[in-house]
């Protein structure tokens, strides 16, 4: 390995342990609340969830944040994307002016809404044709990807922007699963039969081109990924460091844990998988991590809109733990046997 990542492989495989005392005082908690225990299902554990990778065992929801990070790709010269490069900087001015659809979700239930522009105007490499990124430049901007937590957030979402990107993400999941690019892309902006099958050559190329690096996960993110894969994964390595549980969202998104993942499987403990999306090879890499995911809504959008609403899920249980009344509280009889 070369030294460009000897401080992140550290970070990566010495990681803090949940909490558990603070689990047991959530379930204690639980115990006594106006209702059968263990009613709420899924949501009485994303109460357990917090506590444990906040270490409280009263966890707080004062300042959640949805980190989108946005780049731009040189593969898009190979026909992958319905849509020019141009967008990915379009869009950011859109998440920022409140008109995207992250921007409504996030505003109507006081979530803080980040962008991180990641060197818009110089996209990466075209990774059939050379790597994205050398070694110096990913570590550099995994790096750049652990200052997102600088405003101390008590739960992170990280999402992306950027045209070409689900290609680059199939050709990571290809590179550390394994198969053909026809095995992981999807249609991603909505291209046509035509530039899906240029999308899978684009990955298969790839692939080849840069065979030796399949063995060396991060490696293979500065041969085959992109500035926005490399800052989420910084973002989700700071994030465990300062006892910030992390929501992922989609297809995209999911392939900056799968990179943690694959460098140390508990790095990525403390994330929890926001919904699997309607690109057909998502449900294939949660599972290739053996991760379920929260929600199944049939959306592909990307920019942290699944990771959003599993968001507004984990306000809501809170909410409900912290504010329910207890059977003391309440002069409600418990169960008689």
């Amino acid at each position: 390995m070369s030294a460009p990542y000897a401080g992140i492989l550290d970070l990566l495989k010495i990681v803090p342990p949940g909490d558990e005392t603070a689990v047991a005082a959530v379930r204690a908690r639980d115990g006594q609340l106006t209702k059968p225990p263990g009613s709420l299902g899924e949501m009485e554990r994303l109460v357990e969830f917090l506590a444990r990778w906040q270490g409280k065992p009263t966890p707080t929801l004062n300042n959640p944040m949805v980190a989108i990070f946005a780049g731009n790709h040189g593969v898009t010269d190979q026909g992958v994307s319905a849509f020019p490069r141009e967008v990915t900087a379009q869009m950011v001015q859109n998440f920022t002016d409140g008109g995207a659809a992250i921007s409504q979700v996030c505003a109507l239930h006081e979530l803080n809404l980040r962008v991180f522009e990641l060197a818009l105007e110089l996209p990466t490499g075209d990774i059939t044709q050379g790597p994205a990124m050398d070694d110096k430049m990913c570590a550099a901007t995994i790096a750049y990807g652990m200052e997102a937590i600088a405003g101390k957030p008590d739960l992170l979402a990280i999402g992306e922007m950027g045209i070409g990107n689900t290609t680059i993400a199939a050709a990571l999941y290809a590179g550390l699963y394994g198969g053909t690019g026809a095995d992981w892309v999807g249609r991603g902006t909505g291209v046509d039969d035509a530039g899906l099958a240029r999308k899978a050559d684009a990955v298969d190329r790839a692939l080849a081109l840069h065979a030796d690096a399949l063995g060396d996960p991060l490696k293979l993110l500065a041969r085959l990924g992109g500035r926005e894969i490399c800052a989420m994964l910084g973002a989700i390595i700071a994030a465990r460091a300062q006892k910030i549980p992390v929501i992922v969202d989609g297809f995209v998104a999911t392939s900056a844990a799968a990179i943690a993942h694959a460098v140390h499987p508990a790095a990525i403990d403390h994330c929890l998988f926001g919904h699997v999306s309607a690109e057909h090879a998502h449900s294939r890499a949660l599972e290739a991590m053996g991760k379920p995911a929260l929600l199944s809504l049939g959306m592909r959008l990307g920019e942290g809109s699944g990771a959003a609403l599993a968001m507004v899920l984990a306000k809501t249980a809170l909410h409900v733990h912290t504010n329910t009344a207890t059977f003391a509280s309440a002069g409600v009889s418990g169960k008689a046997h």
